[in-house]
């Protein structure tokens, strides 16, 4: 079957499997973000204990496989009462697993900043608050966008994985066509094609993101 048939045929089904990639894809990564930034910053002020276990926790995650990370609370859940649908344990599964790479993200770029200006801001009488909003993260956004960029287009791949635990996303869809009608290969390419837009789009607004950045901070 032609792409083109394969996809007037499916259109409706294909792009509610995209909704629910970008969707996954989306609310994990804001909320993956805002739990490393959290993480980031504690480790910075926190005491040696406190650091030492988000650094487990860190690490817990970074050196353990995304589908395994899934499985532990898609099955394991129930068992300590967290009974959720599989859409919401895909979502969270995938913003705890981004929070261990934005949190290391995040603290390089907390550390990137001259010592010398956290000492400036102590001297003026800068609270810890307004040091991280007027010191630190005006000039650590310019040299973590990249990494930023680069970390969020990855997440937008592993949003495939979701697929295992039943998540009608659009890998799942598109599987599920090409099972049913024997036309793997037609799918799959449709599920590539769908994929290389959506990292060329997440490209090229990052690109923009960066440009912007740097000439809001040379103001």
């Amino acid at each position: 079957m032609p792409i083109s048939s394969l996809a007037s045929e499916y259109g409706t089904q294909i792009l509610s499997g995209f909704g629910y990639t970008l969707f996954s894809w989306a609310v994990a990564v804001l909320l993956g973000m805002a739990l490393g930034a959290v993480i980031a910053v504690i480790q910075l002020y926190a005491g040696p204990w406190v650091r030492a276990a988000l650094r487990i926790y860190i690490e817990t995650l970074r050196t353990t496989p995304f589908l395994v990370q899934l499985f532990l609370l898609y099955y394991g859940g129930p068992n300590i009462g967290l009974s959720l649908d599989a859409l919401s344990v895909g979502v969270l599964s995938l913003a705890i697993y981004a929070s261990a790479y934005f949190a290391e993200v995040f603290r390089s770029g907390f550390l990137s900043v001259p010592h010398g200006q956290i000492e400036a801001a102590d001297c003026l009488g800068l609270s810890r608050i307004d040091t991280i909003r007027r010191v630190r993260l005006p000039q650590m956004l310019v040299i973590i966008t990249p990494a930023l960029v680069n970390l969020i287009i990855i997440l937008s791949k592993e949003t495939s994985v979701l697929s295992i635990i039943t998540v009608p996303e659009l890998t799942a869809i598109l599987t599920q066509i090409g099972s049913e009608q024997f036309i793997y290969v037609e799918t799959t390419l449709i599920l590539c094609i769908c994929y290389l837009l959506l990292v060329g789009i997440t490209q090229k607004l990052g690109n923009w993101a960066e440009t912007r950045v740097g000439r809001f901070l040379e103001r």
